[in-house]
């Protein structure tokens, strides 16, 4: 499979994403305790199109990266954070998610970042693997911090210094 295309998120990506998300589901990555609704919207006033950027396989959104601020605090301003992140199933394996890191990190960059961090569960190995070999390393765990599917997992910080 060719180098995904990567590029901004429209208005018009929503159903796409929508439906991306709730077929990514999974309680290995998400903190929430159920799937999307069906109705629930995508994006929101404060996570909108611009937000987003999106992974495309011959037309196809295969999947998104979300980039915000860690809090709405001015004093942390220059902090981005990677806020959420997920490949199709038939795309993984193939760039796509690696692809989409690279577009967080540039993203921030571009913005005038000086750190880019994120969170991702413990259990999570395939994701923790990517985000190191993306220069990101653990800044800490918060260990238990997640009742999930029976059992308590960790909350594992990562980041990385943009400067």
């Amino acid at each position: 499979m060719p180098e995904p295309l990567i590029r901004p998120a429209r208005p018009d990506d929503e159903p796409a994403l929508a439906r991306l998300d709730r077929e990514t589901w999974s309680p290995l990555h998400e903190v929430r305790p159920e799937p999307p609704a069906p109705d629930e919207p995508f994006f929101h006033p404060a996570c909108g199109p611009d937000a987003h950027q999106v992974a495309e396989y011959d037309g196809r959104v295969v999947g998104y990266v979300r980039l915000g601020h860690p809090t709405g605090m001015p004093t942390n301003a220059h902090v981005l954070q990677i806020r959420g992140l997920a490949v199709a199933e038939e795309a993984r394996g193939k760039g796509a998610g690696r692809a989409l890191v690279r577009a967080a990190v540039a993203e921030a960059r571009r913005r005038g970042a000086r750190r880019i961090s994120l969170r991702v569960l413990g259990p999570n190995t395939v994701a923790r693997a990517l985000y190191a070999s993306e220069g990101f390393t653990v800044e800490g765990v918060l260990p238990g911090e997640f009742h999930l599917d029976g059992r308590y997992v960790d909350d594992v910080l990562m980041g990385q210094s943009l400067v």
